[in-house]
């Protein structure tokens, strides 16, 4: 989220040096550390006050990578297909 285009991002929990954690690192990580990584991410978005923002913005541009509005990539394509479906 490096570049601010919509103003909820200027209020998300997840700016910072934490932003990292949300984002898969350059090297390969073992499941245990991704799961982990993805979980200290995800107990950031719970007290987002724009979660529900981020989420839809990811959808919406169907970002492929990371941990938006407290959804994996996963998480977020099943999510999509809830909606559509």
């Amino acid at each position: 989220m490096s570049q601010v285009t919509n103003s909820w991002q200027l209020k998300a929990a997840c700016r910072g040096p934490q932003a990292e954690i949300f984002f898969p690192p350059a090297h390969a990580e073992r499941k245990e550390e991704k799961l982990q990584r993805e979980e200290r991410a995800k107990s950031i978005c719970k007290v987002c006050s724009v979660r529900a923002e981020c989420l839809e913005y990811a959808l919406r541009i169907r970002e492929p990578h990371g941990i938006w509005g407290g959804l994996n990539e996963m998480e977020r394509r099943q999510h999509a297909e809830r909606k559509v479906g």
